[in-house]
């Protein structure tokens, strides 16, 4: 029980300070004047005060509060490597049986996982978020159980007590580290990216190791191994394989006695984009759709387009001087036999033989196609006749041959069964307005057909008149080859009848032909969102097979090469899709059997395995600050001891903990002093003395 006097004034205070001014005032005049009764006027006035001022005694009935102790634990990733986990748990319970050997003392233990994302160790945040649901004036002390490597120490809260810490590893502890510091996000196909690549050790390494293994695997594919130097910045040039996203995987072997493997692989993922698509347009004469494929390429500023129109063929003999023609020579050697390696796609447009290309040329277009290249034929009426560009060395690789006949009356395009899964023409129909019917696609009518017999191999994505055979497509060789059986593409472009997607169909068309990635009819890929993969499968098949997943090698949460068999639901025609939600990062591998595929979830060098060597640096600014410690769990047990505020809180062997003397109130009675007539009557027999004294001093 404690008693303290308040005061509880029955004027306002002002008046009382003017009460007490008068009562010094008169006790200064007596004085002036030297009467002896001077003290007990005084005397009256401090009891005419006090009577007014109201004295009482506050007593209170306290609780003694216990004094608290937060124990902050790093569960991080980097907690769970070698025997930290071990360490961690005796630590915990040396603790706790410090704690309960302290008088009046609780603890609190938090636990701190790896932050969102890869933002790391929130250590910090992790101890702002526990003191805050605790009361100040009870933290006796925090201790911090942790391998040190923390992400945010800017966020280090103030402190009422000593900040200590208590560091899991070993002093012999190493670890070795590979690291990617230089690798873009985007790459041009047929130029070297160069990649810059270090591996390092760090600790107490164990020296003799000048050169290491690495292997280096593109898209999961076969490794290739290289001996590198330690410790060195290595540059190396990478020539990706394809358009899209390549997936490179580095790795080093784990040697025996470093802290994890988990740090020795890397994986970038690098998007292959090609600098320029060159594309050769050879138009055979003339025609109101020459403009539409001009317009088409160059409206694409990847594109370098080369166009030729034949404006004066060999027949045509009309008596002019050819050095008076502003025409320019058709270069069909430098084109077709020294460049045409150069091109991406080579565009016939109503071509027909007139000369200007011999056979030779024609055959080494044939033979480019078959070692990669592509040809796309946009034909009229020329092609089913005898100047056919048919008949000639291309026929061994054009996927239509031509009947002679050529239908000359509308007809709306359609896109077949086939084209309905095929990534060229699959969804064009609903970039139109419904037919009036609500019957098919809701496009305008194209006017010339020319009959063609599909060749072995070939798909017909759209089709004409009757179900004849409108947009063909193959595979010869390494290449691709189209034929479009009409030139009247360029209605729809001219929005007649409402038009169509003219536009889009070409676009599409010929990226597939340049072999455009997201237009492969049949791939297998992943697009990932966070730790949840969504699974697409894209297939000309009315079935997808499982996909199995296997999870990358190593991880903490997941066995080596665990295998997941997933089914795929078609959410469109030719379109299969899975949604999984991986349950650790790194590399997983993908296959149904026929196509496979990799995906690289999460950063390529996680935050909490970039240092793992357990270290007090970081810390000990903010643990100097309030005068804690840094120890370590392999040093043996700690003792914890009461110190008082403002003494060194750590020593060796021993961390200190401040108590704060904390107390809840039970109770409060008030007890006046006197009454406040017993003040009056105190103050009115002073004031009788004082005079009856000076009474007697005058007598005298």
């Amino acid at each position: 029980m404690t008693g303290t006097v308040v005061l509880d004034p029955l004027l306002p205070l002002v008046v009382i300070y003017i009460v007490g001014a008068l009562v010094a005032l008169g006790v200064g005049l007596a004085i002036w004047r030297r009467l002896p009764g001077w003290w007990l006027r005084g005397l009256a006035g401090l009891a005419l005060l006090a009577a007014l001022l109201n004295p009482a005694v506050q007593s209170e009935d306290r609780e003694a509060l216990s004094d608290i102790v937060v124990l902050v634990v790093d569960a991080s990733a980097s907690q769970r490597i070698s025997d930290r986990p071990a360490q961690t748990e005796a630590a915990i319970a040396n603790v706790r049986a410090e704690v309960a050997g302290l008088e009046n003392t609780e603890l609190r233990v938090v636990t701190v996982g790896d932050g969102d994302g890869d933002s790391g160790t929130q250590l910090m945040t992790g101890l702002s978020d526990a003191l805050a649901e605790e009361p100040q004036g009870r933290i006796a002390g925090v201790i911090l159980l942790t391998d040190g490597r923390l992400h945010d120490l800017e966020r280090t809260p103030a402190l009422p007590a000593p900040l200590h810490a208590l560091l899991t590893g070993q002093p012999d502890d190493w670890d070795r580290r590979l690291v990617v510091s230089n690798a873009p996000a985007f790459a041009i196909l047929g130029e070297p990216v160069t990649l810059t690549l270090r591996i390092e050790d760090q600790g107490a390494a164990p020296q003799g190791d000048a050169f290491v293994p690495l292997t280096i695997s593109i898209d999961g594919g076969e490794a290739m191994g290289f001996q590198v130097p330690v410790d060195q910045d290595i540059e190396l040039p990478v020539d990706l394989p394809h358009g899209g996203m390549n997936v490179l995987q580095f790795d080093t072997p784990a040697v025996d006695g470093e802290l994890t493997p988990r740090n020795n692989a890397a994986v970038v993922q690098i998007n292959g984009v090609r600098d320029r698509l060159r594309v050769l347009l050879v138009s055979g004469e003339p025609h109101a759709g020459e403009r539409t494929w001009r317009n088409l390429l160059k409206a694409d500023a990847a594109v370098d387009l080369v166009h030729f129109t034949i404006l004066r063929p060999p027949e045509k003999q009309d008596g002019v001087p050819v050095e008076e023609l502003s025409l320019i020579a058709f270069p069909t050697r430098e084109l077709f036999m020294e460049k045409i390696e150069d091109f991406d796609l080579i565009v016939f447009d109503r071509y027909r033989r007139r000369g200007i290309l011999p056979a030779l040329y024609l055959e080494n277009i044939a033979n480019y196609v078959r070692n990669g290249g592509a040809v796309l034929v946009s034909s009229g009426p020329e092609y089913g006749g005898a100047e056919s560009i048919y008949r000639s060395p291309l026929e061994s690789i054009l996927p239509g041959a031509p009947t002679a006949r050529v239908f000359e009356e509308g007809f709306v395009p359609q896109v077949s069964d086939l084209g309905e899964r095929h990534p060229v023409t699959e969804g064009l129909e609903a970039m139109s307005p419904p037919s009036a019917d609500g019957i098919g696609p809701g496009w305008g009518r194209w006017f010339r057909l020319v009959d063609t017999v599909v060749a072995d191999g070939a798909e017909v994505l759209m089709t004409g008149l009757d179900d004849r055979p409108l947009l063909t497509l193959n595979r010869v060789g390494e290449g691709r080859v189209a034929l479009l059986s009409s030139d009247q593409s360029w209605l729809w472009d001219r929005g007649y009848e409402r038009g169509g997607p003219q536009a889009e169909l070409l676009r599409r068309l010929a990226h597939w032909m340049m072999k455009e990635p997201e237009l492969e009819e049949e791939a297998l890929w992943v697009e990932p969102t966070g730790q949840t993969m969504r699974i697409i499968r894209r297939t000309l098949e009315e079935t997808a097979p499982d996909v199995t997943i296997t999870s990358p090698d190593g991880t903490e949460t997941v066995l080596d090469g665990t295998e997941t068999v997933l089914e795929l639901e078609e959410v469109s025609p030719g379109r299969f899709e899975a949604l999984w939600t991986a349950p650790d990062v790194g590399l997983y591998r993908l296959t149904d059997g026929t196509l496979d595929s990799v995906i690289a979830l999460g950063p390529a060098a996680p935050k909490e395995f970039e240092q793992t060597i357990a270290t007090g640096d970081l810390l000990e600014p903010a643990v100097d600050g309030t005068r804690g410690g840094i120890a370590t769990i392999s040093g043996g047990d700690i003792d914890l001891r009461s110190v008082r505020e403002g003494r060194a809180a750590a020593g060796r062997g021993w961390l200190g903990i401040t108590p704060r003397g904390a107390y809840r109130t039970a109770a409060i009675s008030i007890t006046p002093v006197l009454p406040a007539w017993a003040f009056l009557l105190i103050a009115s027999l002073l004031t009788v003395g004082a005079w009856l004294r000076e009474g007697r001093g005058r007598k005298a």
